[in-house]
């Protein structure tokens, strides 16, 4: 019997226009290593990207400070799947303005490599076939949108819309013979009020 792959998938903390952590950033990874840190994690992944690579280094820090913190090139952001004309809502019409198919072809590409990757119950953190696997993920808005999507098996343009703030927790289970069970998503529990909902446009929230 293979074990359960259990996912916990975030967006980095709040980077600058340069794309470096921010104060308030590097928080909220601190925050999430604290919120995780009663698991077993057995691996933390990240995106190439700085801001992805600092935020799982600090929230690594509140865990055992002991595990294994990885580069995954399928975490880079990217846009996984340019919608067709007929699958395009209005809003977004102007966002895929000029996207070129060769560009698309290659974002898509990504977006297989990091389902086939992480959208499975196997995984290169596998120690036992008996024992769960708990891996975190940190990585940016659209991959996470993808992985949801995917584990939905929803229609590849349904990843327009899924939007998550900063450092904000999403896990999924991937189970043998068992469609993947989507456990939480944009949960920012962890986080004080002034801290939430960034990486969103400054409107009133919940």
């Amino acid at each position: 019997m293979m074990a359960t792959r259990n996912l916990y998938i975030a967006r980095h903390g709040d980077a600058d226009a340069f794309g470096n952590l921010t104060v308030r950033g590097r928080e909220q990874a601190r925050l999430l290593g604290r919120r995780l840190a009663h698991l077993p994690i057995g691996a933390i992944w990240h995106s190439p990207l700085p801001r992805a690579a600092d935020s799982a280094r600090e929230l690594n820090i509140f865990l055992t400070g002991k595990v294994t913190v990885g580069e995954a090139p399928e975490l880079i952001d990217h846009v996984p799947y340019v919608p067709t004309p007929a699958e395009t809502p209005r809003a977004w019409v102007p966002f895929f303005d000029g996207c070129e198919h060769e560009e698309a072809d290659a974002g898509h590409a990504i977006a297989e490599s990091l389902t086939g990757r992480f959208g499975t119950v196997g995984g290169q953190a596998m120690t036992s076939r008996d024992e769960d696997m708990h891996e975190v993920l940190i990585t940016h808005a659209y991959p996470i949108a993808w992985l949801v999507r995917d584990a939905l098996d929803a229609p590849p343009q349904r990843w327009l819309g899924l939007n998550s703030a900063n450092t904000a927790l999403t896990v999924i289970e991937h189970r043998p013979q068992l469609p993947p069970t989507i456990i939480m998503f944009n949960d920012m529990g962890h986080l004080p009020s002034w801290l939430q909902w960034t990486g969103f446009p400054e409107v009133p929230r919940p």
